[in-house]
């Protein structure tokens, strides 16, 4: 049976059995408990992350002390300061695991190596970035465009699975609202 990261790496490319172990042993595996932090700010994000088990949050904070959820992750998705990832410079997030989780870590360098060695790699590595590039413009748009109460239902539509093990406060930072504003809108929901 293939791992997760190579039945993952499948859906975009092609590879051989040799292609698939060089791809596999490029990742660590690594257990993080809740509430510990990936990435800090201020230290550059050497790794990305796959999630084979568990829930991240990344956020940040501005100049009152606010947290401000960027982006979560569950199984089958990536996580990092991308920024930070990509330009090796000082992250400005917080990436944290909101459960005992698994991840499978890929070293920057590592990531270059494999983008180098093989065009698949590579290929692969720029359909996860356009894929990551259009959800970001899509979330920015819905952000601008519809309301609070609509950018909550397209959310639990689309990830019901993330709107059931992420805290109230989290997803309420996500939808740009505060949480008294979230908890009204599902009490608002339970009564209809």
């Amino acid at each position: 049976m293939k791992s997760e990261i190579i039945e993952y790496l499948n859906r975009y490319v092609e590879t051989n059995a040799e292609e698939e172990e060089i791809f596999e042993s490029s990742f660590n595996e690594v257990i993080i408990k809740k509430g510990q932090h990936i990435i800090l700010p201020d230290f550059v994000a050497k790794y990305r992350s796959y999630v084979l088990k568990g829930a991240f949050r990344a956020y940040v904070l501005d100049k009152k002390g606010n947290e401000h959820t960027i982006s979560f992750a569950i199984e089958d998705w990536w996580i990092s300061d991308v920024n930070s990832y990509i330009y090796q410079q000082p992250a400005t997030m917080f990436v944290a695991a909101l459960e005992n989780s698994i991840v499978l870590q890929l070293e920057y360098t590592k990531e270059q190596e494999l983008k180098k060695s093989n065009h698949k790699f590579e290929t692969f590595f720029r359909i996860i970035a356009e894929r990551s590039a259009a959800f970001h413009q899509r979330r920015i748009i819905s952000n601008l465009m519809f309301s609070a109460e609509e950018r909550y239902d397209h959310f639990i539509e689309k990830y019901p699975a993330i709107v059931k093990r992420v805290p109230q406060y989290a997803l309420a930072s996500y939808l740009d609202m505060t949480t008294q504003f979230l908890s009204r809108i599902r009490k608002g929901k339970t009564h209809k």
